[in-house]
Protein backbone atom coordinates (compact mmCIF):
# COMPACT_ATOMS: atom_id res chain seq x y z
CA UNK A 1 0.00 0.00 0.00
CA UNK A 2 1.65 3.20 -1.21
CA UNK A 3 1.03 6.06 1.25
CA UNK A 4 2.47 9.35 2.42
CA UNK A 5 3.74 9.73 5.98
CA UNK A 6 0.96 11.79 7.55
CA UNK A 7 -1.09 9.04 9.19
CA UNK A 8 1.96 6.87 9.86
CA UNK A 9 3.64 9.60 11.87
CA UNK A 10 0.44 10.53 13.70
CA UNK A 11 0.13 6.94 14.92
CA UNK A 12 3.81 6.68 15.80
CA UNK A 13 3.67 9.95 17.71
CA UNK A 14 0.63 9.04 19.75
CA UNK A 15 1.73 5.46 20.49
CA UNK A 16 5.43 6.22 21.11
CA UNK A 17 7.26 4.19 18.49
CA UNK A 18 9.46 4.89 15.47
CA UNK A 19 9.31 3.65 11.89
CA UNK A 20 12.55 2.68 10.13
CA UNK A 21 13.50 4.61 7.00
CA UNK A 22 15.60 2.22 4.91
CA UNK A 23 17.66 3.53 2.01
CA UNK A 24 17.52 1.25 -1.02
CA UNK A 25 20.08 1.39 -3.81
CA UNK A 26 18.80 -1.38 -6.10
CA UNK A 27 15.92 -3.78 -6.64
CA UNK A 28 17.31 -6.37 -4.22
CA UNK A 29 17.58 -4.02 -1.25
CA UNK A 30 14.10 -2.57 -1.84
CA UNK A 31 12.56 -6.02 -2.11
CA UNK A 32 14.36 -7.26 1.01
CA UNK A 33 13.10 -4.35 3.11
CA UNK A 34 9.50 -4.68 1.93
CA UNK A 35 9.52 -8.46 2.46
CA UNK A 36 10.43 -7.92 6.11
CA UNK A 37 7.70 -5.28 6.48
CA UNK A 38 5.20 -7.76 5.04
CA UNK A 39 6.43 -10.64 7.21
CA UNK A 40 6.19 -8.50 10.35
CA UNK A 41 2.98 -6.72 9.31
CA UNK A 42 4.60 -3.35 9.99
CA UNK A 43 4.83 0.01 8.18
CA UNK A 44 8.00 1.08 6.38
CA UNK A 45 9.56 4.23 4.96
CA UNK A 46 11.23 3.03 1.76
CA UNK A 47 13.76 5.78 1.07
CA UNK A 48 15.94 6.69 -1.89
CA UNK A 49 18.62 9.36 -1.40
CA UNK A 50 19.55 11.91 -4.04
CA UNK A 51 23.21 11.20 -3.21
CA UNK A 52 22.72 7.72 -4.73
CA UNK A 53 21.55 9.04 -8.10
CA UNK A 54 24.71 7.72 -9.80
CA UNK A 55 23.90 4.21 -8.57
CA UNK A 56 20.22 4.28 -9.45
CA UNK A 57 18.38 6.91 -11.46
CA UNK A 58 15.37 8.67 -9.98
CA UNK A 59 13.17 7.10 -12.64
CA UNK A 60 14.43 3.62 -11.77
CA UNK A 61 14.02 4.25 -8.05
CA UNK A 62 10.46 5.42 -8.61
CA UNK A 63 9.51 2.33 -10.62
CA UNK A 64 11.10 -0.04 -8.10
CA UNK A 65 9.67 1.73 -5.05
CA UNK A 66 6.16 2.06 -6.42
CA UNK A 67 6.08 -1.54 -7.61
CA UNK A 68 6.91 -3.02 -4.20
CA UNK A 69 4.86 -0.48 -2.23
CA UNK A 70 1.72 -0.86 -4.32
CA UNK A 71 1.70 -4.65 -4.10
CA UNK A 72 2.37 -4.67 -0.35
CA UNK A 73 -0.47 -5.17 2.12
CA UNK A 74 1.22 -3.00 4.75
CA UNK A 75 1.61 0.80 4.43
CA UNK A 76 4.81 1.78 2.61
CA UNK A 77 5.83 5.42 2.11
CA UNK A 78 8.13 5.94 -0.89
CA UNK A 79 10.35 8.74 0.35
CA UNK A 80 13.01 10.92 -1.27
CA UNK A 81 15.82 11.27 1.25
CA UNK A 82 18.10 14.33 1.43
CA UNK A 83 16.75 16.12 -1.61
CA UNK A 84 19.38 18.75 -2.27
CA UNK A 85 17.69 20.86 -4.92
CA UNK A 86 14.10 21.75 -5.63
CA UNK A 87 14.00 20.62 -9.26
CA UNK A 88 15.11 17.12 -8.32
CA UNK A 89 12.49 17.02 -5.56
CA UNK A 90 9.75 18.25 -7.90
CA UNK A 91 10.71 15.53 -10.38
CA UNK A 92 10.46 12.90 -7.64
CA UNK A 93 6.95 14.10 -6.82
CA UNK A 94 5.96 13.92 -10.49
CA UNK A 95 7.31 10.37 -10.63
CA UNK A 96 5.15 9.24 -7.71
CA UNK A 97 7.14 9.68 -4.51
CA UNK A 98 4.65 10.25 -1.68
CA UNK A 99 7.08 11.82 0.78
CA UNK A 100 10.11 14.05 0.17
CA UNK A 101 12.87 15.62 2.22
CA UNK A 102 14.30 19.02 1.42
CA UNK A 103 17.71 19.29 3.03
CA UNK A 104 18.71 22.95 3.12
CA UNK A 105 20.26 22.53 6.56
CA UNK A 106 23.63 23.93 5.51
CA UNK A 107 22.01 27.14 4.29
CA UNK A 108 21.29 30.11 6.53
CA UNK A 109 18.21 29.89 8.74
CA UNK A 110 16.38 32.37 6.49
CA UNK A 111 17.29 30.52 3.30
CA UNK A 112 16.38 27.18 4.84
CA UNK A 113 12.91 28.56 5.56
CA UNK A 114 12.53 30.01 2.06
CA UNK A 115 13.67 26.84 0.24
CA UNK A 116 11.70 24.48 2.48
CA UNK A 117 8.53 26.55 2.08
CA UNK A 118 8.89 26.43 -1.70
CA UNK A 119 8.98 22.64 -1.60
CA UNK A 120 6.03 22.46 0.82
CA UNK A 121 3.90 24.75 -1.35
CA UNK A 122 4.51 22.52 -4.37
CA UNK A 123 4.29 19.13 -2.67
CA UNK A 124 1.08 19.77 -0.77
CA UNK A 125 -0.75 20.33 -4.05
CA UNK A 126 -0.24 16.62 -4.73
CA UNK A 127 -0.84 15.24 -1.23
CA UNK A 128 2.89 14.67 -0.74
CA UNK A 129 4.32 15.12 2.75
CA UNK A 130 7.51 17.11 3.32
CA UNK A 131 10.37 16.66 5.77
CA UNK A 132 12.94 19.41 6.36
CA UNK A 133 16.06 19.56 8.51
CA UNK A 134 16.87 22.17 11.13
CA UNK A 135 20.36 22.09 12.52
CA UNK A 136 22.68 19.80 10.56
CA UNK A 137 23.39 16.08 10.90
CA UNK A 138 27.00 15.76 9.77
CA UNK A 139 28.77 12.87 8.05
CA UNK A 140 31.53 10.67 9.42
CA UNK A 141 32.33 9.43 5.91
CA UNK A 142 31.06 9.84 2.36
CA UNK A 143 28.89 6.72 2.26
CA UNK A 144 25.64 8.66 2.62
CA UNK A 145 26.63 12.10 1.37
CA UNK A 146 29.19 13.78 -0.81
CA UNK A 147 31.55 14.95 1.91
CA UNK A 148 32.52 14.75 5.57
CA UNK A 149 30.77 17.47 7.57
CA UNK A 150 30.30 18.36 11.23
CA UNK A 151 26.98 18.16 13.05
CA UNK A 152 25.28 21.34 14.25
CA UNK A 153 22.66 20.90 16.97
CA UNK A 154 19.12 22.10 16.32
CA UNK A 155 18.49 25.40 18.10
CA UNK A 156 15.36 25.02 20.20
CA UNK A 157 14.31 28.65 19.80
CA UNK A 158 14.30 28.30 16.00
CA UNK A 159 11.89 25.37 15.84
CA UNK A 160 8.57 27.18 16.28
CA UNK A 161 9.35 29.89 13.73
CA UNK A 162 10.66 27.36 11.22
CA UNK A 163 7.61 25.11 11.47
CA UNK A 164 5.12 27.98 11.36
CA UNK A 165 6.69 29.64 8.32
CA UNK A 166 7.41 26.52 6.27
CA UNK A 167 4.36 24.36 7.17
CA UNK A 168 6.53 21.24 6.92
CA UNK A 169 4.98 17.91 7.92
CA UNK A 170 7.97 16.55 9.85
CA UNK A 171 11.27 17.89 11.09
CA UNK A 172 14.68 16.23 11.16
CA UNK A 173 16.54 17.36 14.25
CA UNK A 174 20.22 17.20 15.10
CA UNK A 175 20.95 15.89 18.60
CA UNK A 176 24.37 14.30 18.13
CA UNK A 177 23.99 11.59 15.50
CA UNK A 178 25.94 11.57 12.23
CA UNK A 179 25.71 9.80 8.89
CA UNK A 180 28.02 6.91 8.11
CA UNK A 181 30.24 4.92 10.45
CA UNK A 182 31.16 6.48 13.80
CA UNK A 183 34.83 6.90 14.61
CA UNK A 184 34.00 6.94 18.32
CA UNK A 185 31.02 6.31 20.57
CA UNK A 186 28.09 8.60 19.69
CA UNK A 187 26.77 10.86 22.46
CA UNK A 188 23.20 11.99 21.99
CA UNK A 189 21.63 14.99 23.71
CA UNK A 190 18.33 13.65 24.98
CA UNK A 191 17.92 16.92 26.85
CA UNK A 192 17.81 18.75 23.52
CA UNK A 193 15.36 16.19 22.13
CA UNK A 194 13.07 16.59 25.15
CA UNK A 195 13.18 20.37 24.85
CA UNK A 196 12.17 20.25 21.19
CA UNK A 197 9.51 17.57 21.68
CA UNK A 198 7.93 19.53 24.53
CA UNK A 199 7.59 22.73 22.53
CA UNK A 200 6.12 21.49 19.24
CA UNK A 201 3.59 18.93 18.00
CA UNK A 202 5.36 18.35 14.70
CA UNK A 203 6.60 14.76 14.17
CA UNK A 204 10.37 14.59 14.73
CA UNK A 205 12.73 12.38 12.74
CA UNK A 206 16.32 11.26 13.27
CA UNK A 207 19.07 10.80 10.69
CA UNK A 208 22.31 8.89 11.18
CA UNK A 209 20.79 5.95 13.03
CA UNK A 210 23.39 3.40 11.93
CA UNK A 211 25.75 2.24 14.73
CA UNK A 212 24.19 4.73 17.15
CA UNK A 213 23.39 1.85 19.51
CA UNK A 214 20.19 0.00 20.34
CA UNK A 215 19.74 1.67 23.71
CA UNK A 216 20.10 5.17 22.25
CA UNK A 217 17.74 4.44 19.37
CA UNK A 218 15.13 2.81 21.57
CA UNK A 219 15.18 5.83 23.85
CA UNK A 220 14.74 8.11 20.83
CA UNK A 221 11.77 6.05 19.64
CA UNK A 222 9.91 6.37 22.92
CA UNK A 223 10.90 10.02 23.42
CA UNK A 224 9.25 11.61 20.42
CA UNK A 225 11.17 10.44 17.32
CA UNK A 226 8.78 8.87 14.79
CA UNK A 227 11.23 7.96 11.99
CA UNK A 228 14.84 6.77 12.19
CA UNK A 229 17.05 6.54 9.10
CA UNK A 230 19.27 3.49 8.65
CA UNK A 231 21.61 2.85 5.72
CA UNK A 232 25.25 2.14 6.61
CA UNK A 233 24.35 -0.73 8.95
CA UNK A 234 22.67 -2.52 6.03
CA UNK A 235 25.48 -2.27 3.51
CA UNK A 236 28.25 -2.84 6.06
CA UNK A 237 26.41 -5.75 7.62
CA UNK A 238 25.85 -7.33 4.21
CA UNK A 239 29.52 -6.92 3.29
CA UNK A 240 30.67 -8.48 6.57
CA UNK A 241 28.35 -11.43 6.09
CA UNK A 242 29.63 -11.99 2.55
CA UNK A 243 33.21 -11.94 3.81
CA UNK A 244 32.34 -14.39 6.58
CA UNK A 245 30.35 -16.81 4.41
CA UNK A 246 32.62 -16.66 1.32
CA UNK A 247 29.97 -17.36 -1.36
CA UNK A 248 30.98 -19.56 -4.28
CA UNK A 249 29.00 -17.63 -6.91
CA UNK A 250 27.19 -14.35 -7.56
CA UNK A 251 23.70 -15.73 -6.89
CA UNK A 252 24.80 -17.05 -3.51
CA UNK A 253 26.45 -13.71 -2.75
CA UNK A 254 23.22 -11.85 -3.41
CA UNK A 255 21.20 -14.22 -1.26
CA UNK A 256 23.62 -13.86 1.66
CA UNK A 257 23.51 -10.05 1.40
CA UNK A 258 19.73 -9.94 1.13
CA UNK A 259 19.17 -12.23 4.12
CA UNK A 260 21.55 -10.19 6.27
CA UNK A 261 19.81 -6.93 5.41
CA UNK A 262 16.48 -8.53 6.25
CA UNK A 263 17.72 -9.68 9.65
CA UNK A 264 19.07 -6.19 10.41
CA UNK A 265 15.74 -4.56 9.58
CA UNK A 266 13.83 -7.08 11.68
CA UNK A 267 16.16 -6.27 14.57
CA UNK A 268 15.55 -2.55 14.23
CA UNK A 269 11.79 -3.06 14.13
CA UNK A 270 12.17 -4.50 17.62
CA UNK A 271 14.50 -1.74 18.80
CA UNK A 272 12.14 0.97 17.53
CA UNK A 273 9.11 -0.83 19.01
CA UNK A 274 7.35 -0.34 15.68
CA UNK A 275 3.63 -1.16 15.74
CA UNK A 276 1.06 -2.01 13.10
CA UNK A 277 -0.75 0.88 11.45
CA UNK A 278 -4.13 0.59 9.76
CA UNK A 279 -4.61 3.23 7.08
CA UNK A 280 -8.13 4.66 7.08
CA UNK A 281 -9.94 5.56 3.87
CA UNK A 282 -8.66 5.47 0.30
CA UNK A 283 -5.73 7.78 1.04
CA UNK A 284 -4.03 9.36 4.01
CA UNK A 285 -3.81 12.97 2.93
Amino acid sequence: MLVNTKQLFAEAQSRKFAIPATNFIDLDSARAYVEVAEERGLPLILAFAQSHKDILSLEEASLIGKYFAEKATVPIALHLDHGADTEYIFKAIELGFKSVMIDASEESFEDNIMISKKVVDYAHQFGVTVEAELGHVGANDNSESSEITHSIYTEVNDVIQFVEETKVDSLAVSIGTAHGVYKGKPKLSFERLDEIANMTDIPLVLHGGSSTGDENLNRCAISGIVKINIYSDFINGALQEIQNEKPSNYIELKEIANQKMKSILSHYYDVFQTQRVEIKGENNE
